[in-house]
């Protein structure tokens, strides 16, 4: 029983130490599901920096969506809600309707999250910015973008008329696609309910021949974690 109950103590170590990152939403430097977890603090330094993130999970798709909503809506200088908005009044209301809040004027908007290197390389959901810092508009892809433009215009959907010399920055404030090690991880988080070590303890044959947890894959980890957690809770 020593035995077991030091097995479920380093598992539960190893897994504290790799969901460590997943435990806040990163704003990755490229789009690549495989992006390291330095890359993702790295990024979540950034973002944080310039607001604060209530809602892990968030991806670009989830952005586009939000900010369709807003079609239609009239440009009004200052403006922030669905009666009138300008361009950064737009982007804000759009990241604080999925939980992430971000500051409120361009000069601010274009200095979070993570700068991405070209308008190739654009995914949705990303912030383009205008050289000067003048005008912010959110990549939805395919060359389109969405924006408040003007005076006498509405929330509209249109080309990507900016040039690459044009774009002052573009910035990727959350992950374009949901990173696999947060998905997988989702998957221990019932481990909490379990009251204690040793009806978990039960549940570790899988483990058997497992001499070092920490150096086991995460499946395996996963596997043998869930496994002990159905045993656990039928001790």
């Amino acid at each position: 029983m020593t035995d077991a109950i030091g097995r479920v103590q380093q598992i539960q170590q190893t897994l504290t130490q790799l969901s460590a990152p997943a435990t806040t939403t990163p704003a990755v430097k490229t789009a690549s599901t495989s992006a390291s977890a330095t890359a993702f603090a790295d990024a979540l330094a950034a973002t944080a920096s310039g607001g604060t993130i209530n809602n892990p999970g968030v991806t670009g798709a989830d952005v586009t969506a939000a900010a369709q909503k807003y079609l239609g809506v009239p440009y009004v200088f200052g403006g922030e809600d669905s009666t009138g908005m300008d361009c950064s009044g737009l982007v804000q209301r759009v990241f604080a309707d999925l939980g992430i809040d971000v500051p409120r004027v361009v000069q601010d908007q274009m200095k979070i999250g993570t700068e991405v290197p070209s308008l190739a390389e654009a995914k949705p959901g990303d912030l383009l910015v205008s050289r000067g810092g003048d005008h912010i508009a959110i990549y939805l892809g395919d060359n389109k973008l969405l924006h408040a433009p003007r005076p006498g215009k509405d929330v509209q959907i249109v080309d990507v008329y900016m040039s690459e010399a044009e774009i002052d920055t573009i910035r990727r404030i959350v992950p374009a696609d949901v990173a696999p090690q947060s998905t997988a991880l989702a998957g221990v988080s019932g481990l909490s309910g379990v009251s204690g070590l040793t009806g978990l303890a039960g549940g570790l044959s899988g483990l058997t021949g497992m001499t070092d947890p920490s150096s086991a894959s995460l499946s395996d980890l996963i596997a043998a974690a869930q496994s002990a957690l159905v045993k656990g809770r039928n001790a």
